[in-house]
């Protein structure tokens, strides 16, 4: 079943990484938005959201915060 998930992360940030490699390994195709290189993405973030951090996961519209595998693993069915 194919999933929408998507990314939200800034560089220099570990647990960002931690959750892509997760994804990727796990063979989840995902889209990274990089709050600090997109205005769009930031208000995407902070107003629409509702978040100040990240890494901030959306798997079908429900945010999983962090890096949070087990929630991942849940929400994608792993």
């Amino acid at each position: 079943m194919d999933r929408e998930v998507i990314v939200h992360t800034m560089p220099g940030c570990p647990a960002c990484v931690q959750v892509k490699e997760f994804l990727s390994r796990n063979g989840i195709d995902f889209e990274e938005r990089v709050v600090t290189q997109s205005r769009q993405y930031y208000t995407e973030l902070v107003e629409d959201l509702g978040f100040t951090a990240v890494p901030v996961t959306l798997v079908d519209g429900t945010p999983v915060l962090g890096y949070d595998r087990a929630r991942l693993a849940e929400l994608l069915g792993l």
